[in-house]
């Protein structure tokens, strides 16, 4: 397996429960084409590929990647 930007694993890790994860397409015309849901304690491993090349996260998670952690937020 090659080693580039688009072979980044993320970590997302639910701190409550209906926490969604959305992929994004690559490309002139940006869509959802992914989403996930997931409760309190769950976690989801997600790849940027050659057709993600974003991941939205809504609700409260904490996010780790090669370039640090960050905590997402709930929209209340």
């Amino acid at each position: 397996m090659s080693t580039n930007s688009n072979s980044d694993f993320i970590v997302i890790k639910a701190v409550e429960d209906g926490v969604n994860v959305i992929g994004l397409t690559r490309g002139s015309d940006t869509r959802f084409h992914h989403s996930e849901k997931l409760d309190k304690g769950e976690v989801m491993i997600a790849q940027f590929t050659e057709h993600t090349s974003a991941i939205k996260v809504r609700g409260n998670a904490i996010i780790q990647t090669s370039h640090g952690e960050i905590k997402s937020e709930s929209r209340k």
